[in-house]
């Protein structure tokens, strides 16, 4: 009897210990679990489905406590010692509602990503308080009002994307204080003015389909030694696209298409500099002059659209030299004489359109040449309206 009694003891003083270490590893901080009521009490009712992640959340239980068999099911993950919420994922859910301001209460979140609902209203400038961010998801919602200039404290911050929603005002300034900052996107918003100075170590800008105005600055991009990829597309940019740009060391891919640029000035790369530049489009702008020859001279170039512009002249015969290229869109213009032999020989690897222009032979055989070119009346109009 009393082996067994010791035995009892035993086994009710290590359940004990076990149970208090349990509660101790799976306590959820208070600050976070009220800004977790918050968030989901900041969220319209009627758009939370049955089946949706935030329908799970029950604070019966602690969020971070373990097994979650049925409430907690989804949207969000704990840090290792389960005392904090460090991931919001949420599911694409047509969730409707606001961001509560009190997502500040959430120190340790590296990950906030609500895309893909339809959340509204502005974004509360309290999200500077989230200083370990590095993920900022919102894209594909309905959130209105400026980007809050408090952004730019959010230091460990690595990619933002803001795109597809009603964002209005110019973009923050000291944008380049975001020195981890290697992904923007803020396409299809309502931002305006110009672009201020990048982050020096950004890979990726994209803010296309906005209001963006004036031309592209230097200022702008200095320092910019990483950046490869530079969409603007449908905006209302202006000026003339200068050496410097083209020749930024890292560039890969770039999209100016859809704005009001009227010149472009292209120089070959120094002697033992390399240009990574693999593709250019300057489609349906405003820019006048002669097709820039020296783009020959860009060796790993492959697509390149200067499409619907109001270029003149002779399409430089170094385009049919360029061994990399494989899509070239030179259609709407006004180049007239005869297009590079290369361009339509058997066997070219190239696709893409030369039509629509003023080429004297260009024949409707070819795929290259289509659509038809334009009437000599439209070409002799289009030549007095630019001498």
């Amino acid at each position: 009897m009393p082996n067994l009694l010791f035995l009892c003891i035993t086994i009710t003083i290590c359940l004990s210990t076990f149970d208090t270490n349990f509660l101790v590893q799976s306590l959820t901080s208070p600050s976070d679990i009220e800004a977790l009521k918050a968030f989901k009490a900041s969220i319209k009712p009627s758009s939370i489905t049955p089946w949706s992640c935030v329908a799970s959340w029950n604070f019966t239980i602690d969020p971070c406590s373990h097994p979650r068999r049925t409430y907690f099911l989804c949207g969000f993950t704990c840090t290792t010692d389960s005392t904090h919420i460090n991931q919001i994922t949420l599911d694409p859910a047509s969730y409707s509602g606001s961001l509560t301001p009190l997502i500040s209460k959430l120190t340790q979140l590296i990950t906030l990503d609500l895309s893909d609902n339809n959340f509204f209203g502005s974004i509360p400038s309290s999200i500077s308080s989230l200083s370990n961010l590095k993920t900022l998801t919102l894209r594909s919602n309905s959130f209105s009002g400026p980007i809050p200039p408090s952004i730019i404290s959010l230091k460990s911050l690595e990619s933002l994307d803001l795109s597809h929603n009603s964002l209005t005002g110019s973009l923050p300034n000291s944008l380049n204080s975001l020195i981890n900052l290697h992904r923007i996107d803020l396409s299809f918003n309502k931002l305006a003015g110009s672009i201020p100075k990048l982050p020096p170590n950004l890979l990726e800008l994209a803010i296309k389909a906005n209001s963006l105005s004036g031309p592209l600055q230097k200022t702008t991009f200095e320092g910019s030694n990483q950046l490869e990829v530079v969409e603007l597309s449908e905006n209302a940019l202006t000026g003339t696209i200068e050496t410097w740009f083209l020749l930024l060391s890292s560039l890969q891919q770039v999209n100016l298409a859809n704005n009001s640029f009227t010149g472009i000035q292209i120089s070959k790369p120094a002697r033992g500099v390399e240009s990574n530049l693999v593709a250019l489009n300057l489609g349906f702008n405003r820019i006048q002059g002669y097709a820039p020859a020296n783009l020959a001279a860009y060796p790993l170039l492959s697509f390149l659209s200067i499409r619907h512009n109001s270029l003149r002249g002779n399409i430089p015969l170094e385009y049919g030299q360029i061994k990399s290229m494989k899509r070239l869109f030179l259609d709407g213009n006004f180049f007239d004489g005869k297009p590079p032999p290369a361009l339509l020989a058997a066997g070219a690897t190239v696709s893409g359109s030369l039509g629509d222009n003023c080429l004297q032979v260009c024949p409707v055989s070819s795929q290259m040449c289509a659509p038809a070119q334009k009437p000599s009346s439209v070409c002799k109009r289009g030549y007095r309206g630019r001498t």
